[in-house]
This record gives C-alpha cells, structure tokens and sequence, in this order.
C-alpha cells in the first residue's frame, strides 16, 4: 500500500511544473537561466516602485537565475527583498555570460540538494 503525503503530492506537482518549463524552453518561451516569472499583478506593482525592475520585460523568464541560486527565492515580503532579487537578476542580464550561466546550473544543483526550503 502505498501512502500519499503532503510532501509526495506536492514533489509530484513540482515535477510537474518542471516539465512545463521546459517544454516553454524547447518552445522558446523562456530560458533555463533568467529572472523568475512574477504574477503579473506584482509586475505591475513591482515596477512603479522599482526603477530597476523594467529590464525583466527585456528578458525571458528562467527555470533559474542568479537570485534562487543566491537565495533569494520564495516570497516577497517587502520591497528590500523584492530590490534583492532584482539586484541579483540584473547582474546576469549585464554580463550576459555563457560561464555565468554554467555557474548558475551548477550552483542551482546543488540548493536543490541541499534540499533547503525556499521559505
């Protein structure tokens, strides 16, 4: 018999969401390494606060990006945290760097080894 916990059902919708992504990879629609999408109603908000906040919509979003793998990821309590993330994505967005990328991949690997929860 096999039981259903929390923990299987959400790694299973997890997976899931993976599979998603990459499939809007292999379409194009977003990259391996960018800046997480945010809801568009926090795009909104984010932006009339946030000079630096306007490049995300120059870039494709990301499965990863140089914020999760720094953690920062998970909520947005509060303006500094969300001025953070966008810190940290724009660093990538400047350089604009195969070797950044590699870095992030492998960096990305090993939080999710370390199986650190993100909140």
């Amino acid at each position: 018999m096999i039981r259903v916990t929390a923990y299987r059902t959400t790694a299973a919708i997890g997976k899931y969401r993976r599979i998603a992504q990459l499939l809007n990879v292999l379409k194009g629609d977003m990259s391996l390494i960018g800046p997480r999408p945010h809801a568009l109603a926090h795009d909104d908000f984010f932006q009339n606060i946030l000079s630096d906040y306007a490049f995300r919509h120059h870039v494709k979003p990301g499965i990863t990006g140089w914020a999760q793998c720094n953690g920062a990821r998970g909520a947005t309590p509060s303006i500094e945290h969300i001025s953070e993330r966008v810190k940290l994505d724009s660093v990538v967005h400047q350089q604009l760097e195969r070797l950044v990328d590699l870095q992030i991949l492998i960096k990305t690997t090993f939080e999710v080894l370390r199986k650190r929860n993100a909140y």
